[in-house]
């Protein structure tokens, strides 16, 4: 099945992302991980880019095939250009393909200062426009409703956005965000620019300060007032502001929804505890 497809049959879909274990923790670790998330019932489970950091890692499509194979779930496997050649590329795609995943979310990836880009892939549309032309996947895209980080303003990253549909792209994942305003203003510069697929809010719950300084750093969400204060009043309780942070993820989702949001991408963190509690606050409505 294709991800874009689900939109048409659910008022909202729900998906959930998780990553591979670091190189030094044993890959079973996801597993647990996974046998906490799948009573969720989620749309699709999204794998980050494995951690292996070369094209013969293969831990990216192993959990996408036991996501599917094992738990039932339709998997999306994440899969970055920017360090590899088109040779590489379609190795992995055959990888892919050989563990029947055919969801793919195509991304340029960072750019490492110690590890010059490759070039034969520069932006994630030549990555889509490389994988539609093997045939046989479906593609997914990042959007960012501030703006890329390397992008002059939000108006050059849509044009940019449309690019990546115009190669192929058929659903857009949101990077994460705190303040609904920002995703409801650039939603109506994507439906302005002829952008028409389904658009997924991404929305992460922080558990800890050391969460949000590092996320923010990465990906440069601003952050409004009323969350600033949250974690300035939590911060040295680690109960408190894990639970606060879940409340506030709650309240996004629940505000997204009843506006009428295509669906929601979670970032779990591999954090089934976090995950387990917002889908308990929001089964309701999601599936209203």
């Amino acid at each position: 099945m294709q991800i874009a497809s689900l939109f048409q049959q659910k008022r909202a879909v729900l998906s959930l992302e998780v990553f591979p274990p670091k190189k030094t923790s044993p890959i079973d670790t996801i597993y647990k991980t996974l046998d906490n998330l799948k009573d969720i019932q989620p749309d699709f489970i999204s794998v980050t880019y494995g951690a292996g950091g070369n094209a013969g890692d293969t831990s990216t499509a192993d959990i996408a095939s036991n996501i599917l194979h094992k738990y039932g779930i339709l998997p999306l496997a994440h899969l970055t250009c920017v360090n590899y050649t088109r040779q590489e590329i379609g190795q992995i795609l055959d990888s892919l393909r050989e563990k029947d995943i055919k969801n793919v979310l195509a991304l340029r990836g960072d750019i490492n200062p110690d590890n010059p880009p490759r070039r034969e892939f520069s932006y994630a549309s030549e990555l889509v426009d490389y994988i539609k032309g093997k045939g046989g996947f479906y593609i997914s895209a990042a959007c960012y409703p501030e703006g890329h980080v390397d992008a002059e303003n939000v108006d050059e990253d849509i044009r940019n956005l449309k690019l990546k549909v115009d190669a192929g792209a058929q659903h857009l994942i949101s990077q994460l965000f705190f303040d609904n305003t920002h995703f409801y203003k650039f939603m109506e510069k994507v439906r302005g620019a002829g952008i028409m697929v389904p658009v997924q809010a991404g929305i992460m719950p922080v558990i800890n300060k050391s969460q949000i300084e590092r996320m923010v750093t990465l990906c440069g969400a601003s952050l409004p007032a009323k969350f600033t204060k949250m974690m300035q009043r939590f911060e040295h309780s680690p109960e408190a502001i894990r639970e606060a942070g879940i409340a506030y993820a709650v309240d996004q989702i629940v505000d997204l929804v009843s506006q009428g949001v295509d669906g929601i991408h979670l970032y779990t963190m591999n954090n089934p505890y976090v995950a387990r509690k917002i889908n308990e606050s929001i089964k309701g409505i999601i599936h209203a």
